[in-house]
């Protein structure tokens, strides 16, 4: 009896310890690089040199530090990285053609499927810049009544890549910005849930040429 209420005594002074670990297994670290065309940028003096070459978009890609267990859900890692610039695009006018047909046109052969156009026709769109808010580069426009004061406003602005340890983000590129130079901002939270968390700040300076 005796026994029993020793063993007792010592199971009720037990108190379960929640485990707060560090986010990452090691060092939290980020390393980003630029791709265009599916190819690496070179890098000199610190500045990534993109020519630019008829495609419209380049890409940042990214290598994060893997996550401790505790903030791994169902194989699933909390963790973000948002995306930002300092590069805004305004539309003031859009011209495109498209190539008007006949109704009782020619086509190319007798099965009549594939018809012959008669000549372009060209539409024009004007001030969108009233229309249309400026666009970021890196993919969101801030609405005429944007709220900065809201709460949820930061996380309204930049893009977002979450839950993975590669996050690739698309950024908007055309001739017009060519002889331009564009600073992109990185923000990587390691943990987004409960418990310990730590947020790395990137920067990276891109040149078109």
């Amino acid at each position: 009896m005796y026994r029993l209420l020793l063993i007792l005594l010592v199971l009720s002074s037990c108190t379960k310890e929640e485990i707060n670990q560090t986010p990452c297994m090691g060092d939290c670290e980020t390393l980003y690089r630029i791709l265009y065309k599916n190819q690496p940028v070179n890098v000199n003096n610190g500045f990534y040199e993109i020519e630019y070459d008829n495609l419209d978009y380049f890409q940042i890609e990214g290598n994060l530090s893997t996550l401790n267990d505790q903030y791994v859900i169902n194989d699933v890692p909390l963790i973000e990285a948002k995306f930002d610039s300092d590069y805004w695009v305004i539309m003031d006018t859009i011209q495109y053609q498209t190539p008007m047909y006949s109704y009782l046109g020619w086509f190319n052969d007798q099965t009549l499927n594939t018809p012959i156009s008669i000549g372009p026709h060209i539409y024009t769109m004007i001030d969108l810049a009233n229309i249309n808010p400026p666009l970021n580069i890196v993919g969101y426009q801030i609405p005429k009544h944007f709220c900065f004061e809201c709460p949820y406003a930061s996380s309204i602005v930049g893009t977002y890549s979450k839950y993975n340890y590669n996050p690739k983000q698309n950024i908007f590129l055309d001739n017009e910005m060519v002889g331009d130079t564009i600073n992109l901002f990185i923000e990587t939270t390691f943990n987004t849930d409960m418990g310990e968390s730590e947020i790395i700040r990137d920067q990276i300076k891109v040149i078109i040429y």
